[in-house]
């Protein structure tokens, strides 16, 4: 009777061994993806740049991934900057990554970037916002949730995305650097510059409305 049950015993523990081998991947369910997608499709990527490349006005927002303001900032105040100045080819939008909320700030970030490389970046930037709260919670890891973003913005070789992510985290702290030598400590901060300032750089400041970014790039031609 006893070899009996360590038989049994020998043979479970070998099912479920395996069994949870092949159940290490935990699905992360992420909300807003087909919406996200939708919305950006009409739009032009270039790098984390979102527009015409050649358009006169030149925006700059500084953003962190994981901060809910710019999480509201994304949401609420740039759609209708997007659908107006962006899609009519009077703006584009440079999106660079500030670390204002913690150490996971640049791993998101670099994440972000790097789908940029491939055409992904805003998709990415979107999803992540839409899911901000899932990022430091479940049962899976910050990488499992990093991942799946990058899956779900349509980024197709995630190999390249896993080594461009690696070499990414020293451009945002670059970018972080570059926003405070302006004068920004917060995010979301805001610059522009075009053909009214002589290419100067104007700075909006910190969480400016949809009226005053619209106002600005309309006064910058």
């Amino acid at each position: 009777m006893g070899a009996g049950c360590l038989a049994l015993a020998v043979v479970l523990a070998f099912i479920i061994a395996n069994t949870s081998g092949d159940d290490s991947e935990v699905e992360i369910h992420l909300e807003g993806v087909g919406a996200v997608n939708e919305f950006f499709a009409g739009y032009p990527q270039n790098a984390a740049v979102i527009g015409d490349p050649v358009a006169p006005i030149e925006m700059v927002e500084y953003s962190d991934l994981r901060c809910a303001a710019c999480k509201h900032h994304m949401e609420e105040v740039l759609p209708a900057v997007l659908e107006k100045q962006v899609k009519g080819g009077a703006a584009r939008i440079d999106f660079r990554f500030m670390v204002v909320a913690g150490k996971k700030s640049n791993p998101a970030g670099a994440a972000a970037y790097a789908a940029s490389l491939q055409g992904r970046g805003w998709n990415y930037i979107g999803i992540f916002f839409r899911n901000q709260d899932k990022a430091s919670s479940g049962n899976y890891s910050y990488d499992d949730f990093l991942e799946a973003v990058a899956n779900a913005a349509g980024v197709k070789d995630l190999d390249k995305w896993n080594a461009d992510r690696a070499n990414s985290h020293l451009w945002v702290q670059e970018n972080t650097e570059e926003a405070e030598a302006v004068g920004l400590k917060r995010a979301p901060g805001v610059t522009i510059r075009g053909p009214v300032l002589n290419e100067e750089l104007e700075s909006l400041g910190v969480s400016p409305s949809t009226k005053e970014i619209q106002r600005s790039i309309e006064a910058a031609h």
